[in-house]
């Protein structure tokens, strides 16, 4: 297949990873063209350049300590940009050839304009409804051309007004890259990783951590510096390390060697990869039950408690601690990434192959 991949925008797609989606379309582009697929990454300028990436947006202003665009005078914001990078892409996409654009961007520029090109496409929902999505996907259903897919039951509940029994791929995670430590850290502390922003509730993991007197270890970039200012900063202290972004060795060291792996969304999250890594690297999840993360954890890799309950969450942490870690490790399993392509494959061969329009220009 000729499958041409729209990424997100806000961030290169390349290590170290700003999150879970650049994660995500990094290992799916690498691995279809590892099976043979002819693929084109549509992404920004600094993404890495082992993929076959065609840039539709220049990284010249992207700032990688704060993971944000410098705005400048002379240039439009980021939003305006971000619009005119996928218009443009839109516009020509059809030149490419392509057998199927698999559409991973969160943008509603895509969606607008799908009834404007002769390639079927086949988009992603990562995320839980919001506004400019919510709105360009409600429009296209009025005359559907798009196929959808999502990532958890959870995901397919939260779109079930605009898109009835969306389509679920669980996401998975390279599990041989990661080592599996069978023992934890003579050392103890919890661990938590990921943006250090609201969503994540990384406030409220400190909260816990104090409670059940264990130290903390966070890795992760901050990506709202208003909340790392107002709720982190203040209740920082000596049993509270900030590690700020690590490779993929410090990182897996860090999580393995990790009494708990600490997981506190504070918004209905679809999926969360750091739950898979985690386990994969044999340490016990504690978390609360909010997203798709009852549909990821069972008794045999973490304990979930009801969210914000911090004395619960704290209790936890004691308990989950004493879990076996092979058997945390063996749970991961179900999560191997070649699973998931597996499934993708399937999918984008089916649209492909009920795509009339395409088939008459072949």
């Amino acid at each position: 297949m000729k499958i041409g991949i729209i990424a997100h925008l806000k961030h290169p797609i390349s290590a170290p990873f700003a999150g879970g989606l650049e994660v995500f379309t990094h290992q799916i582009t690498k691995l279809l063209v590892e099976r043979g697929h002819e693929v084109i990454l549509f992404a920004s300028s600094n993404s890495d350049s082992s993929l076959p990436v065609e840039s539709i947006l220049s990284d010249n202003d992207y700032d990688k300590q704060t993971g944000v665009r410098i705005k400048r005078k002379d240039l439009p914001s980021e939003y305006i940009a971000e619009h005119h990078a996928y218009f443009n892409l839109m516009m020509h996409i059809d030149n490419y050839d392509l057998d199927v654009i698999f559409n991973n961007s969160l943008h509603y520029i895509p969606i607008t304009m799908a009834n404007t090109v002769q390639t079927p496409m086949l988009t992603v929902l990562h995320t839980p409804p919001f506004y400019e999505l919510d709105l360009a996907i409600r429009s296209e259903r009025k005359n559907p051309v798009i196929n959808y897919v999502t990532v958890s039951k959870q995901s397919a509940a939260n779109w079930q007004k605009q898109i009835e029994n969306c389509a679920i791929i669980p996401n998975g995670i390279v599990i041989e890259d990661w080592v599996s430590y069978p023992d934890k850290n003579i050392d103890e502390y919890a661990v938590w990783f990921g943006r250090i922003h609201p969503d994540k509730g990384l406030h409220l993991a400190i909260e816990a951590s104090k409670k059940a007197e264990i130290k903390l270890k966070v890795a992760g970039a901050i990506a709202d510096q208003r909340y790392y200012d107002s709720k982190i900063a203040p209740v920082l202290d000596e049993t509270i390390e900030c590690l700020g972004l690590l490779n993929h060795q410090e990182l897996n060291a860090l999580i393995g060697g990790a009494q708990v792996c600490l997981i506190t969304p504070c918004w209905q999250e679809p999926f969360g990869l750091v739950v898979a890594e985690a386990m994969a690297c044999g340490t016990p999840i504690v978390g609360f039950k909010m997203g798709a993360l009852p549909e990821l954890i069972d008794e045999h890799c973490g304990i979930l408690v009801d969210f914000a309950n911090t004395d619960a969450l704290a209790a936890a942490i004691q308990s989950a601690s004493n879990f076996d870690r092979t058997l945390v490790a063996q749970s991961a399993m179900r999560f191997d990434i070649h699973k998931m392509i597996d499934k993708y494959e399937q999918m984008l061969e089916n649209i492909i192959s009920q795509h009339p329009v395409k088939q008459a220009y072949q």
